[in-house]
């Protein structure tokens, strides 16, 4: 269980209230601290008062396995979800953190995309699935945690959210890779999704000792402004030990860099997503 002081108070009433946020976290480049981030984020917002699903959408099974649930706890999975055998509902796992539930994943996802080959609505599969968690308002924030590749899994996903949150490792070659996924983004946009939009990019794995961290940080943020999240996930060993004990590093140690991190992460999303409210009123 969290460590006491972990979960806030309060706020879940108003949290009820409020509309569904569904958020596809997702990059084609490997190792970004992708499935790390989902984690840790769901975590985060959990323990600030919000409802949080987390749908494992990689066929590793990751997020399933570093919030501690095992194969044996997988009774239904999100590939029976999308080959139409269960509702998203049947699937959902309850998690050792207040507030956090979990869609759990197993490597028969990665027989999804041959076994819905010409199905009608193959790419409408998890939009279609989460219709019913929209209308039970159950949950503020779905986070779907993507496998690194552009295929029918990460289509899906983005076919079925609200926008695209992208982990950026501070590295040479990070730009790079944010091109091609907003070119991704783009062509999900101009053909299944025309509502989608990017909700922020959050640098991880910064190292406040290497220069490179730094002059890719400002690159990021020359090019893409306000879209930044000010917050930046530091490369932190207590992080990286976290999901060996199937546990968020908040839950670990949640003193450390990368816990206190993530949590100012999560306080900086809900403010923004406040401040979307706002203006989409106004």
């Amino acid at each position: 269980m969290p460590e006491a002081g972990l979960c806030a108070s309060g706020g879940s009433a108003v949290a009820a209230e409020r509309k569904l946020r569904v958020l596809v976290i997702a990059n084609q480049k490997g190792g970004v601290g992708k499935t790390t981030t989902a984690i840790n984020l769901g975590t985060a917002l959990a323990a600030v008062g919000e409802r949080v699903l987390l749908i494992d959408s990689d066929p590793q099974g990751n997020a399933s396995t570093g919030l501690g649930i095992g194969r044996a706890l997988r009774k239904v999975t999100l590939y029976d979800v999308l080959m139409g055998e269960h509702s998203l509902e049947e699937s959902v796992v309850k998690t050792a953190i207040p507030g956090l539930d979990l869609s759990p994943s197993d490597p028969d996802l990665s027989g999804v995309e041959l076994e819905l080959g010409q199905m009608p609505r193959r790419s409408f599969k998890l939009r279609d699935a989460l219709e019913s968690v929209r209308a039970s308002k159950a949950y503020t924030y779905v986070l779907i945690d993507c496998p690194p590749s552009l295929n029918l899994l990460t289509v899906n996903a983005m076919a079925a959210a609200d926008a695209v949150l992208v982990p950026l490792q501070c590295e040479f070659f990070a730009l790079e890779g944010l091109t091609q996924l907003m070119r991704t983004v783009e062509l999900v946009k101009g053909s299944l999704n025309p509502a989608l939009d990017i909700q922020g990019v959050v640098l991880t794995m910064y190292d406040r000792r290497n220069s490179l961290s730094e002059q890719v940080a400002r690159d990021v943020r020359g090019h893409f402004g306000d879209t930044v999240y000010q917050t930046v996930i530091p490369r932190n060993v207590r992080v990286s030990e976290a999901p060996s004990f199937g546990k968020p590093v908040l839950v670990y140690d949640l003193k450390c860099r990368g816990s206190q991190a993530y949590l100012k992460l999560a306080r900086e999303v809900v403010v923004r997503e406040r401040d979307r409210r706002a203006k989409e009123a106004a």
